[in-house]
């Protein structure tokens, strides 16, 4: 069973052109991942004030550290 070829007889479908479709391919299938609206959150109150609090396990990294 021979290889179906092209006029100038290289394989009608070589190794270059696979992979020239499969990275076509890939990128049309990340296309309308990409063109999906992001939904904007509010992250409210308690969601954005601050949490860094320097207790005492804190203060002894500083110290064993040399901050």
């Amino acid at each position: 069973m021979s290889k179906p070829t092209s006029e100038a007889g290289k394989p009608a479908f070589d190794r270059r052109s696979f992979f020239k479709a499969l990275g076509a391919g890939a990128t049309l299938a990340a296309t309308p991942a990409m063109v999906a609206p992001a939904a904007a959150v509010d992250p409210g109150k308690e969601e954005s004030k601050a949490r860094y609090r320097e207790s005492e396990h804190v203060k002894d990294f500083y110290r064993v550290n040399r901050y």
